[in-house]
């Protein structure tokens, strides 16, 4: 994990930089030619993206140092944990096994799944915030998404923007549009993007591997691509334009379910996609979709243990909402308890160094998404920084959180927020705002 701030280079071995952070030390890739110790850089993902002045470097580390503690003690406070004599024997056995980092058993985190009890599930939460702080410190990673196409050939049975909606206007952005939308997110403070799509046969590959080399030589920013199943070629193309990294949720683990929500496609091609991708050197940002018609509590464990063994650098969890232009509308979305419930399991039984997300689609299902996720183990925002007149026609499920807020308000709100739970923003320079 890596600081929105400058760090310094303390050594280089190999293709690994070692970068201190006011006496934290980070491991980071670097593809960067002249870089050595005693550089000052900005790293994000585990990649060095740009060397900086080091002047400039010493300036923003100066106006941030008192603060950066300050952020730290605020989130210690936050995630400190103590069960109270009153806990239930089962349950306090159960998280003293998960602080210790003891594998659970399945009937135990199915009974973390499907607690219920308020103060219960107040103390499964910290646990699960506790652990995220034990090895996430204080960060929490700030991506931006640019949606750059809503036009899809798939009819997935669930999505507002699949092929089977014909009432949805379209809209394809050009490459200028693309390098417009990125300059202003850069120009904002973002230091890592994702660029998403339906699966638009509009764009050739070779147009986006252009649009992401432009990307890369004008701007030093992380690259996430999420433009569906391109094939391993595709992927190998983009990722020689630059791009570092594959947003691509497999869904669901149970490939009967997958098969009935993607009528042609199997679950089995997807997850090699996604394998291939990490072999290639990608990061992975993958996950499911919780309250699918059909979906079994076993099914969602699955889910978080198969996130885990594709390598998932960060897991996306969101809830299942139903498009009403979509083959199943008027399934009813789970509660926001259940997603809640979702996201501390999978701080607990996943990876530890894992960043988990807090959606868009449980922000919109759930006002108390972000906050409570936050505590409750997730280490991860994506703000929207699609442009406004396309924004609400990537209509994945009606109504999303955000859709009419500027990218300048987003970022102010989670700015906010981030500042008074202790955490320091990654992939987001914004020491101005926490001065």
């Amino acid at each position: 994990m890596c600081y929105a701030i400058p760090g310094k280079v303390k050594e280089i071995k190999g293709n690994v930089a070692l970068v201190d952070y006011y006496g934290e030390t980070k491991r980071a890739i670097t593809e960067l030619i002249s870089l050595a110790p005693g550089d000052y850089v900005y790293a994000q993902g585990g990649y060095v993206i740009q060397k900086i002045n080091p002047k400039e470097a010493q300036d923003i580390l100066e106006t941030w140092k008192d603060m950066f503690f300050e952020l730290q003690q605020l989130d210690k406070n936050f995630s400190r944990l103590s069960f109270d004599n009153s806990l239930d024997p089962k349950l306090r056995l159960i998280l003293d096994k998960a602080c210790e980092e003891k594998k659970l058993k399945d009937d135990e985190l199915l009974y973390l799944l499907n607690l219920t009890d308020p103060g219960q599930r107040e103390t499964f939460f910290k646990t699960a915030n506790f652990l995220r702080q034990k090895y996430h410190n204080n960060s929490c990673c700030v991506h931006g998404i640019i949606e750059i196409s809503n036009f899809c050939k798939r009819d997935c049975h669930y999505c507002g923007i699949s092929s089977y909606n014909k009432n949805l206007e379209r809209y394809r952005m050009s490459k200028e549009e693309i390098l417009g939308a990125v300059s202003q997110a850069y120009d904002l403070g973002f230091k890592s993007l994702v660029l998403q799509s339906g699966e638009d046969p509009g764009y050739k590959i070779e147009e986006l591997v252009e649009i992401i080399k432009v990307v890369k030589e004008r701007y030093p920013l992380l690259v996430f691509v999420s433009f569906g199943e391109v094939g391993v070629e595709g992927l190998k193309k983009l990722y020689g334009a630059g791009a570092r990294g594959l947003l691509m949720r497999f869904e669901t683990s149970n490939p009967k379910l997958y098969q009935l929500l993607h009528p042609g496609y199997r679950l089995e091609t997807r997850i090699r996609e996604i394998k291939e991708a990490f072999e290639l050197g990608y990061l992975i940002i993958t996950g499911s979709l919780i309250g699918l018609p059909g979906q079994t509590d076993l099914d969602i464990l699955n889910d978080i243990r198969l996130a885990d063994e594709l390598h998932a650098e960060m897991m996306s969890f969101g809830p299942f909402l139903a498009h009403p232009e979509s083959r199943l509308a008027g399934i009813n979305a789970p509660s926001e308890d259940k997603i809640f419930n979702v996201m501390a399991l999978a701080r607990i039984e996943a990876a530890k160094e894992v960043k988990i997300l807090v959606t868009t689609a449980f922000e919109t299902l759930s006002a108390a998404a972000r906050e409570r996720g936050l505590v409750s183990g997730a280490s991860s925002l994506m703000l929207n920084v699609t442009p406004l007149k396309y924004r609400k026609l990537y209509s994945l499920y009606p109504n999303r959180a955000h859709e009419e807020e500027s990218i300048e308000d987003q970022i102010k709100d989670a700015v906010s927020l981030l500042k008074n739970l202790g955490r320091a923003p990654t992939d987001l320079s914004v020491t101005k705002d926490f001065s």
